[in-house]
């Protein structure tokens, strides 16, 4: 039986910024707008939250039965290290994305927006199918675009939308900058396990794109949601608040680009989050600061 400990690593704690991130930024967009709202913002950020342990419960039980996670790099997987049963995970994961079901329709229903049930159902799949079901879309090199759509787009605009009823520029600007971002966590972790995803017949972004295209795709992520951020400084000043988080990816930039591999990546998924949940944070301030 697995430890709180193992449970602990098998949810991925490196990853919760990719849920926080997006949410704080659109606080931050909401305030601006004139529209913040403490339990919609609550609502939204247990949402997020939620589906991202979900789906890293999901992630850990699917490629476990699957064996991809036989020769493993990075974090304990509860699975493929026999920590855990499959069944237990599975049900962890059913739990989870539960949670964030129920959660997600408490918003609806207490917002008016019913369409919304589409969007929740299509974050929901999207978290299974992920490596889930017989043709797993993160084993055909779509992780990358279903990361930036459901915690970079989806989560930010989501946040504004039910608390503003509406999105524009800003709010698109900043879903961007933290998908980017969001988008680069995965992109370091797929960079690291070019060598057993390969071995396992997984073709990730970064086994289609090989190491040097993957690296170079890591320096593009890092570098847009700044100038999306210098971008947004010319209608509000304040919003330049954001650009002092670049410090953070001073080191990542250097492992990835000094052409690092296997447990040395693994620090570059936590700078990276770090880094995402600085510039929410502080762009989130500048914006609301605007408003």
């Amino acid at each position: 039986m697995a430890t709180v400990a193992e449970w602990i690593e098998g949810a991925r704690p490196r990853t919760l910024p990719n849920a926080v991130a997006p949410v704080l930024a659109g606080v931050g967009v909401a305030i601006q707008l004139g529209a913040f709202g403490w339990w919609q913002s609550l609502l939204a950020l247990g949402v997020a939250l939620s589906l991202i342990v979900g789906v890293n419960f999901a992630n850990d039980y699917s490629d476990g039965v699957r064996g991809t996670d036989a020769e493993r790099v990075g974090p304990l997987r509860l699975v493929g290290s026999g920590a855990a049963a499959p069944r237990t995970v599975l049900a962890a994961a059913l739990v989870a994305l539960g949670t964030g079901g129920v959660l997600g329709l408490v918003l609806v229903a207490t917002t008016g927006h019913w369409w919304l049930l589409a969007f929740g159902a299509l974050c929901l799949a999207g978290a299974w199918f992920y490596t889930g079901g017989r043709r797993p879309y993160g084993y055909a090199g779509l992780g990358e675009i279903a990361v930036f759509c459901f915690f970079g787009l989806a989560a930010v605009l989501g946040t504004v939308y039910v608390q503003a009823g509406e999105v524009g520029w800003t709010a698109l600007g900043c879903a961007v900058a933290i998908g980017c971002l969001s988008t680069a966590v995965l992109t370091a972790n797929n960079l690291r396990d070019i060598p057993t995803d390969l071995a396992a017949g997984k073709r990730t972004l970064a086994v289609r794109l090989g190491d040097t295209g993957t690296r170079r795709l890591y320096l593009v992520l890092a570098v847009v949601p700044f100038a999306i951020t210098i971008a947004l400084g010319v209608a509000h000043p304040l919003a330049l608040l954001g650009l002092p988080a670049a410090a953070l990816l001073v080191k990542p930039l250097r492992v990835i680009l000094g052409g690092s591999t296997g447990p040395a990546l693994i620090p570059v998924l936590r700078d990276t989050g770090f880094a995402m949940l600085a510039l929410a944070v502080l762009l989130g301030a500048g914006l609301a600061l605007s408003g």
